[in-house]
C-alpha cells in the first residue's frame, strides 16, 4: 500500500513509538512569537533548563503587538528578544525588520519539502502549503522542541481535497477555503492532515496555497499541505540554488514527498470550484459561510486588509486594482497591515501604498494584532468588521465586535460601499 505525503515525512523522522498511535518527530524547524513562546522560556529558566537543541533550527519574531502597546507586551517581547540573543539565534526578526511570522518564515525560505515543523501558533499549518508537516502545539510541546527539538504526535490520518474546475472571476483562494470549511464544518478535519490536490492547486501560486493551509485549522485539521511542484521550486529557489544543479533537479529531489497513486485516505472529496461565489462568514464561526451576494446591503463599521492569511503581496494587488481611483465610504474605517518588510518594500515601489492611502486607508506597519484583538484595529462594541484575516469568533477582533471572513477583493469592494458587496470589477455572481 502506497503513502500519503504526510506518512512518508513520519516514516522519516520519527525517532520513538512511545505506544501505539503516537511517534515522535525529530524537528526540522521551531518557530517561535512573543506571545506564547516567553511563557516556555520561563518555565524552562525555571527549571534549569535555559538551552536550545540547535540554534539555527529556531526562528523567532515579534509579529503579534508590533511595536508594543503597554508595559505587558514590551515585557513579553524583551523575554524572547533577551533568550534569542542569550542561546545565538541568529534569525531573530525584531522590530524594525519583523513581519508577520507566517508570512516573513516562508519569505526567508525557512520552509521545505519534507520538513516538519511546530510553533505555539495555531496557524502553523500554514507551511504546509510547502508540503511539509506543520502543527500548531502547546506551551509543553514547544518548551520540548526548544531544548530537545522533538514532538509527539498521533499517526497522520489524511483527507485528499480534489479541487476541480476553474474559478470564475472575483473568486480567490479566501474563497475557496471558505467553502471546504462550510462544507465539512469546524469539526470536519479533526486530527486529520488536509491534503489538497487538483487542477486548481496546479494553478496556484504558493501564496494562494499559504491561504488555503492557513485555515485547515479552522476545520479542525493538524496541519494542511500541498505536493511541491514548480511553484514551489520556484518561490524557493533563491535559497536552494546551491543545493541542486538546476530547478529540474531540485524538483526530482522533492517530488519524493508526493503521495503515492494507492496512498490510502480517510475519505476522499471532490470539489467543483467553477461553482463556487465570493464568499464571506456569518456568525461566530468559519463555516457559517453565505454567498456576498446574499450579505449584500450588510453595513461594516471597519474593513481590515492583511493577516497571515491575506497579508501577500499579491493579496494587497488585488485590493488595490479594486480600490484604485476610488475612495471608501464615509463612516468606514479601512486599515491595511503588509504582512511583511518585503511585502511592504514592493508594495511602496508599485505604487500600492498610494492607491491605499489615496482611497482612505490607514497603512500600519507588518503585524497580527488587529486579528485578534490585540491592537491596530481592534473593534469596539457593536461594531462589525469585514476582515481577510481567518477567524470569527466572538469577540475575537474586539468584546463585542463582529467580523465578517472575506477576500481582500471582497473587502476592498465592500470599503468603497460602507456594506457588503462584490467588486465592480468582476462579474455579478
Amino acid at each position: 500500500m502506497g503513502k500519503t505525503i504526510a506518512q512518508k515525512i513520519f516514516d522519516t523522522h520519527r525517532i520513538d513509538t512511545p505506544f501505539s498511535g503516537t511517534s515522535v518527530l525529530k524537528l526540522d524547524r521551531v518557530f517561535c512569537h512573543e506571545i506564547t513562546t516567553p511563557i516556555a522560556i520561563t518555565d524552562l529558566i525555571e527549571r534549569g533548563k535555559d538551552s536550545v537543541f540547535d540554534s539555527d533550527k529556531i526562528k523567532a519574531v515579534i509579529d503579534h503587538v508590533t511595536p508594543a502597546k503597554d508595559s505587558k507586551t514590551a515585557t513579553q517581547g524583551k523575554i524572547l528578544r533577551d533568550w534569542a540573543h542569550r542561546q545565538h539565534i541568529k534569525d531573530f526578526f525584531d522590530i524594525g525588520r519583523n513581519g508577520v511570522c507566517h508570512a516573513i518564515f516562508p519569505e526567508s525560505g525557512f520552509v521545505r519539502p519534507g520538513f516538519t515543523v511546530i510553533m505555539g501558533d495555531s496557524h502553523t499549518c500554514t507551511h504546509g502549503a510547502f508540503g511539509a508537516f506543520a502543527a500548531g502545539v502547546g506551551t509543553t510541546d514547544i518548551e520540548v522542541g526548544i531544548l530537545k527539538g522533538v514532538c509527539a504526535f498521533r499517526e497522520p490520518k489524511s483527507i485528499k481535497f480534489i479541487l476541480n474546475g476553474k474559478l470564475r472571476p472575483g473568486v480567490f483562494a479566501k474563497d475557496v477555503i471558505l467553502s471546504i470549511i462550510a462544507k465539512i464544518g469546524v469539526n470536519g478535519a479533526t486530527d486529520r492532515v488536509m491534503e489538497f490536490t487538483g487542477p486548481v492547486i496546479e494553478n496556484f501560486g504558493m501564496e494562494e496555497r499559504m491561504t488555503l493551509c492557513n485555515m485547515a485549522v479552522e476545520a479542525g485539521g493538524t496541519s494542511g499541505i500541498c505536493a511541491p511542484d514548480m511553484h514551489t521550486v520556484d518561490y524557493l529557489w533563491e535559497f536552494i540554488k546551491d543545493d541542486h544543479p538546476s530547478k529540474e533537479a531540485a524538483l526530482a529531489d522533492y517530488s519524493k514527498w508526493t503521495s503515492d497513486a494507492d496512498a490510502e485516505y480517510e475519505k476522499t472529496i471532490s470539489i467543483d470550484c467553477s461553482e463556487i461565489e465570493p464568499l464571506c462568514t456569518v456568525g461566530y464561526k468559519p463555516d457559517q459561510v453565505k454567498n456576498v451576494r446574499d450579505m449584500k446591503g450588510t453595513k461594516v463599521d471597519q474593513v481590515y486588509i492583511g493577516s497571515c492569511t491575506n497579508g501577500r503581496i499579491s493579496d494587497l494587488r488585488i485590493a488595490a486594482e479594486v480600490l484604485k481611483g476610488k475612495r471608501i465610504a464615509e463612516g468606514v474605517r479601512a486599515i491595511v497591515s503588509p504582512a511583511t518588510p518585503k511585502t511592504y518594500k514592493t508594495a511602496l515601489k508599485e505604487g500600492i501604498i498610494d492607491i491605499f492611502m489615496d482611497s482612505g486607508f490607514c497603512v500600519t506597519n507588518p503585524t497580527c494584532g488587529a486579528c485578534l484583538g490585540m491592537s491596530n484595529g481592534v473593534l469596539a462594541e457593536g461594531e462589525v468588521c469585514a476582515s481577510t484575516t481567518n477567524r470569527n469568533f466572538n469577540g475575537r477582533m474586539g468584546k463585542g465586535g463582529m467580523v465578517h471572513l472575506m477576500s481582500p477583493a471582497t473587502a476592498s469592494a465592500t470599503a468603497i460601499a460602507g456594506t457588503i458587496c462584490n467588486s465592480s470589477l468582476y462579474q455579478e455572481v
